[in-house]
């Protein structure tokens, strides 16, 4: 199996790979990670949500290169080396981890790049900012189209729960959200979209229209948002064996 598009850092064409966690950097008011699942490689089959503190350089250059790059199919991660065990940021044992700034290109065809825009420093964690963990265990597909929200304030994202393979994994932010209550946004809720039935399997492009409003519910309470960026896409490393 190969993976590279997720798993490894570019380098010199003589260099070896280099291999760890990506984490999607979401949000502009309060910045929150996204780890890149794959179902495939147990160090990486889960879906995590967490705030790590950054420095004010690291944020300044990501806000900066996403303002830049806001109209087109650019996404922003951080990389940091190793396949250590996700579990060590929700128990807590782990504090801080190197991070390296990458800007994730996508061309016409699909192909993601990864372009490293500020050297490695160091990102650090605390448990009580972890938001949704989960194993990509065995689960059925949904009856409907359902998502996670997170988010701060009036900046809620909207991460598809991952359920069986195959699946895509995105992540968008809301415009215009009504509804969404704290403790929606810090517990990751499910929001069930009852108009779109599940695919039940892999899609190449979103179902959710871009400028296109929702209605969704969170257990008995109706919520509603309209579709805004897309802050990551996958349908194909995600579901690789």
């Amino acid at each position: 199996m190969s993976t590279p598009d997720v798993l490894a850092a570019p380098e010199a064409e003589d260099a070896p790979p280099r291999h760890g966690h990506r984490f999607l950097l979401i949000g502009t008011e309060t910045i929150f990670v996204y780890h890149l699942p794959l179902y495939f490689v147990p160090v990486h089959a889960f879906q995590l949500i967490i705030r790590f503190g950054l420095d004010a350089t690291l944020r300044d250059s990501y806000l900066r290169d996403l303002t830049q790059n806001w109209g087109k199919r650019v996404y922003h991660s951080l990389f940091s080396e190793g396949h250590w065990p996700l579990k060590e940021l929700v128990d807590g044992t782990r504090t801080s981890l190197p991070v390296e700034l990458e800007r994730v290109t996508v061309d016409d065809a699909g192909k993601r790049t990864f372009t490293k825009i500020l050297d490695e420093t160091v990102a650090t964690s605390r448990k009580e900012d972890v938001v949704h963990y989960r194993p990509l265990d065995a689960t059925t597909y949904p009856d409907y189209l359902t998502y996670l929200a997170f988010g701060r304030g009036e900046e809620v994202h909207l991460a598809h729960q991952l359920a069986a393979s195959p699946n895509w994994d995105e992540v968008i932010t809301a415009t215009g959200p009504t509804g969404f209550l704290p403790g929606d946004l810090d517990r990751a809720a499910a929001v069930t979209i009852p108009a779109i039935k599940d695919p039940k399997g892999v899609v190449t492009t979103s179902p959710l229209t871009k400028g296109q409003p929702y209605e969704g519910r969170i257990d008995d309470r109706t919520v509603t948002f309209t579709a805004g960026r897309q802050g990551w896409w996958n349908h194909t490393s995600l579901n690789n064996e």
